[in-house]
């Protein structure tokens, strides 16, 4: 017999995998997870560490490659003080704590701007060495943390000098909340800089005292713990098959106070594209985000529902395998016994005749031929008529045992674990979502505002004497450098094109000129378009504009975690998006709507983040942040919104409904795999075979059947054959009967 073939194979894979199923349901239905801290905000922990490192990282590339590109602009232009570079630089950029110019040859401090910078930890005589231009951190007296950045200034004939930027490691733009932590860890689990646990001092009663000095202490040990783990590879610290953060990352369970939990996340900074370092991946810090969240400690592990559910199914499987193995594979293994008996040329007994569908017929078929073997013509042998129970078919006793293992997987799959719209959701995952979609909202905002910071300082370095050519060359090298722009251009009071780089301007002649630093143009069309106007001092209305890629802000708030995110304007109309959009197209839906309409009232002296959970026809967390803060943005009075089904996220409800609809889906996909192998392997061909058997025992003798696999249809198929040829060798040694001869009629003569 075949390995694969037949009807052994299937059943018994049928039965395994029934075993395998009912066990693993007993197991996995009835589990809980009863570490009290929900999966899904330990994930939103890790997120919330990601997008820390996301925008110290960008903050930190972003000021290391301001500096250098504006000693570059001043080292192409006529010789400066350093007064005046400084001041230039303050003017254009607020985000250094300190700038110094130093003479490189004799080490002589030649200005300085801010808090002291200290140059002790400066060596001028290695700059010149490989790397020697990287930044570095240093540690100050109190023990804070500095960065140092470098910046060359040359001109010919002049002695060479070094500009100096010192900044803090402090988060740009994060939006905390209550109750939650942020630090910065080095390579041995060192806080350079935290935020978010106020000083002892601060506080009143020895409480809230003893809480500030527990919640210290478990912050040094989730930097300990993370800066162990952020030494592993990337690829081998994430599970197989899942992308997002380029960096290590992940959660981390702490201690308990009182009735909270202490959970973090932690990531390591890490370039933007896979395999791309930049200056802040390469100086091995991790960021770590702790909060305390309330347990529920009312869940706990019920396995009884598990363990009925792999009780039924072994009820039914067993059910379902011993019809298979009482009505269709017996009886064909007994017709393959009695076929090879016929073939041997055992006819004294009659043929045992199954009593079910197919194997009925073939079995009355061969008793037949047996008679038909003794002698007996095949007109005595007809057919008799069949007893109903014979009129069911195989296909039928199939559908019968599908009918019985869908009983079981049909209501798993639709019916039973259904969470509704009452199931709870932390409420740490709608403050999370409100968080972070501040913070996504401060990082578009900061990014426009660096573009036009960007547009002030290259506008005020091209000045007046600067030609066409050389601001192309500007222009070009300032492209190359950011990716946030399409297109950037210098035109004159009337709005003609002086000089260009990358693509042609989407505004038309008139809209070019504004003294609005940032605009919204293109309504009506398929692109939004978001411009950057900088006037350019002393050179009669001139100005430089700036046409920012919309790709770029999509970028940006591209974020796992946040579901659907949208940048909308004043009007709500979306502008850019994580996931495809049509321009200046509504929100999806009014409460939406009502929401940034909501959190754009000011409190206060600003607008501030809102978060809501609704529960109307689907569970939803959505959360809208308007942009809030001085700068150039500061009139565009925008928002960014996300919104998020709740079943997407890992609540231990959504987790038994998913896991109970899995099991039913492998229920379903066990029977329908093994029983449509039945029906290819065995209910077709025995149809087919019961159907050649039948012409045989009538009398067709021409008809050559052979078998189309090597299993028991096949068996069967090779003794009928054999039956075949001897009821033709039998017939050819009957002797022939001759027809007597009728004698012709006496003719009598007349006389």
């Amino acid at each position: 017999m075949s390995l694969i073939g037949g009807i052994r194979p299937p059943i018994a894979v049928l039965s395994v995998l029934l075993l395998a199923l009912a066990g693993i349901t007993a197991v996995v239905l009835g589990r809980v997870d009863n570490a009290g801290v929900p999966k899904a905000v330990l994930t939103s922990q890790q997120h919330f560490a990601e997008d820390g490192a996301i925008a110290l990282r960008a903050s930190t590339d972003e000021s290391v490659t301001d500096l250098t590109r504006s000693a570059a602009l001043f080292s192409a232009g006529r010789p400066v003080s350093g007064d005046a570079v400084l001041d230039k630089l303050g003017s254009a950029y607020q985000k250094w704590m300190g700038t110094a110019v130093i003479e490189i040859r004799t080490g002589k401090l030649v200005a300085a701007r801010g808090e002291t910078v200290p140059l002790g930890s400066v060596n001028t005589s290695t700059l010149g060495d490989e790397g020697g231009l990287s930044p570095r951190m240093v540690r100050l007296k109190n023990g804070e943390a500095r960065l140092l950045s470098f910046a060359l200034l040359s001109w010919p004939g002049k002695p060479q000098l070094l500009l100096v930027a010192s900044n803090n490691l402090k988060f740009p733009g994060i939006s905390l909340g209550q109750f939650r932590s942020i630090a910065v860890v080095d390579r041995d689990g060192a806080i350079l800089s935290s935020d978010g646990i106020p000083e002892p001092e601060q506080v009143r009663t020895s409480a809230d005292r003893k809480d500030i000095k527990v919640s210290r202490s478990q912050l040094k040990d989730f930097a300990l713990r993370a800066a162990g783990k952020s030494r592993q590879d990337p690829r081998s610290s994430k599970a197989p098959g899942t992308a997002g953060y380029q960096g290590v990352s992940g959660s981390l369970l702490g201690e308990h106070f009182l009735n909270d939990r202490s959970v973090a996340g932690y990531a390591t900074l890490a370039g933007p594209d896979p395999g791309e370092a930049t200056t802040a991946s390469s100086l091995g810090l991790s960021v770590v985000a702790m909060v305390k969240v309330s347990e529920d400690t009312t869940r706990s592990s019920v396995p009884l529902f598990g363990l009925l559910a792999g009780a039924a199914l072994l009820v039914i499987g067993g059910i379902a395998v011993a019809v298979l193995l009482g009505t269709v594979q017996r009886p064909l293994i007994r017709l393959f016994l009695e076929s090879r008996r016929l073939t041997r040329g055992d006819l004294a007994r009659p043929v045992t005749v199954p009593g079910y569908g197919e194997t009925h017929r073939v079995g009355h078929a061969l008793e037949r031929l047996r008679r038909q073997l003794l002698g007996e013509n095949a007109d005595t042998t007809g057919p008799a008529p069949r007893p109903r129970r014979a009129r069911v078919g195989t296909r039928a006793l199939l559908g019968v045992c599908a009918l019985l293992l869908l009983a079981w997987s049909a209501p798993l799959m639709l019916l039973i674990n259904r969470a509704d719209t009452t199931v709870a959701v932390p409420q740490q995952l709608v403050s999370d979502q409100r968080e972070r979609t501040d913070t996504l909202s401060d990082r578009v905002r900061r990014a426009l505002n660096e573009g036009s910071a960007d547009l002030d300082s290259v506008a005020s370095l091209i000045g007046n004497r600067t030609d066409p050519t050389s601001m192309e060359g500007v222009l070009e090298r300032t492209l190359n450098e950011n990716r946030r722009y399409r297109s950037l251009y210098v035109v004159d009071s009337s709005g003609e094109v002086l000089a260009r780089g990358g693509k042609d301007p989407q505004l038309i002649r008139s809209h070019r000129l504004s003294t609005t630093p940032v605009r919204l143009l293109g309504r009506g069309g398929k692109e939004p378009v978001v411009v950057a106007n900088a006037e350019i001092p002393d050179r009669d209305g001139a100005q430089l504009i700036g046409e920012f890629r919309i790709e770029f802000l999509n970028t940006l708030l591209t974020r796992p975690g946040m579901g659907v995110v949208r940048l909308v304007d004043d009007h709500a109309k979306i502008i850019a998006g994580n996931t495809g959009f049509l321009a200046f197209q509504g929100l999806p839906d009014d409460h939406l709507k009502d929401l940034v309409a909501a959190s754009s009232q000011r409190l206060g002296k600003k607008a501030r983040a809102n978060g809501v959970l609704y529960r109307e026809q689907e569970v939803r967390i959505a959360a809208a942040a308007p942009f809030a803060g001085s700068g150039p943005t500061d009139s565009l009075h925008w928002s960014v919104v996300s919104w998020q089904p709740a079943d997407r996220l890992d609540i231990p409800e959504y987790d038994a409904q998913n896991r109970t609809v899995l099991a039913g889906l492998l229920g379903a996909a066990a029977a329908v795999a093994c029983l449509g192998w039945m029906h290819i392997v065995v209910a077709r061909p025995l149809r087919g075979m019961a159907a050649r058997a039948e012409a045989l025992a009538d009398g067709d003798r021409k008809t050559v059947l052979f078998p189309q696999h090597h299993d028991e249809v096949g068996a069967v198929t090779r003794s009928l054959e054999l039956i075949r040829q001897q009821l033709q060798d039998q017939r050819r040694q009957r002797p022939r009967r001759t027809p007597p001869q009728t004698s012709a009629p006496r003719q009598y003569s007349r006389d």
